[in-house]
Order: structure tokens, then C-alpha cells, then sequence
């Protein structure tokens, strides 16, 4: 037996307990989506802060003529880095924002479909979920040029 079968020989309360626990488990997700988002944006923002004042630092010493040393090199090489995890925060925050909306979708088409329209005008508003399978077509990140200065 199937778990479709299942569903449809259990009695309409039992089914519309599983929507109503299946949309909340969804919307859980999509609330944890949420909080890692505002979580990599905070850590972001200190990653910036971070890179603005390191390149505000090598840029004094470069305007002061001091010669561009190997270890200067290595430095500029780590704020080169530091703008590649910035590029990873800006795929990671679409992912999560595709995948949220993606969660969401799911969750108001259950409510839909298992709890019946609430509306006395006319149908449940479901948001269009996303077209494409995935925001981001990269899957790693490679440091490129970047100018700083």
C-alpha cells in the first residue's frame, strides 16, 4: 500500500492533522531559513567592516611611499579572500531566499488544498513558488581579480 493510499483511507481529521502538521514543519524550516539568513548577514557585516579597515590600513601605507614588501603582497592576497567570502554571502543569501520561497509556497498550497479556503470572496492566495530549480549555477568559488585600491 502506498503512502498516497494511506492518506486517502484515513478519516478527513487525520488527514487534515498530517497538512496541518506537515505546513507547520514547513514553515519551521522556512522561520530557521530566516534566522540563518539574518545570522550570515551579521556575520557579513563584520567580515566587511573588517575588510574596509585592513584596506583603508594598507592603502595609508602604500600613500605614505612605503615600499610594497612581500608581506604587503600577502596582505593584499588575505583582502582578496575576504572579498571572495563576501561573493559567497551574496549565493548563499540566494539560495536561502529561493529555498525559503520554494518552503513557503509549499506550506500555503497544503493549507490550500488539505484546510480549504478562509476566504469568504474566493480562493486561497497561494504566491507563485520559483520558476527556476536554482538561483545560483555556481557551486564554488575561486578568488579572481579584484581591485581594491
Amino acid at each position: 500500500m502506498s503512502h498516497d493510499d494511506n492518506v486517502a483511507s484515513q478519516p478527513p481529521e487525520m488527514s487534515l492533522l498530517l497538512a496541518a502538521g506537515l505546513q507547520d514543519h514547513l514553515m519551521t524550516a522556512s522561520n530557521d531559513l530566516e534566522r540563518l539568513q539574518r545570522l550570515l548577514d551579521d556575520a557579513c557585516l563584520a567580515l566587511m567592516e573588517g575588510f574596509h579597515d585592513s584596506a583603508g590600513q594598507l592603502g595609508t601605507v602604500i600613500d605614505q611611499g612605503h615600499e610594497i614588501t612581500p608581506h604587503l603582497t600577502e596582505v593584499r592576497q588575505t583582502l582578496f579572500k575576504a572579498v571572495t567570502a563576501l561573493q559567497f554571502q551574496d549565493m548563499a543569501t540566494q539560495l536561502i531566499a529561493h529555498t525559503n520561497k520554494r518552503l513557503r509556497n509549499c506550506a500555503d498550497q497544503i493549507a490550500r488544498d488539505a484546510l480549504g479556503d478562509d476566504d469568504p470572496d474566493g480562493a486561497a492566495v497561494v504566491e507563485e513558488g520559483p520558476l527556476k530549480p536554482n538561483p545560483v549555477t555556481q557551486d564554488e568559488m575561486d578568488a579572481g581579480s579584484v581591485e581594491l585600491f
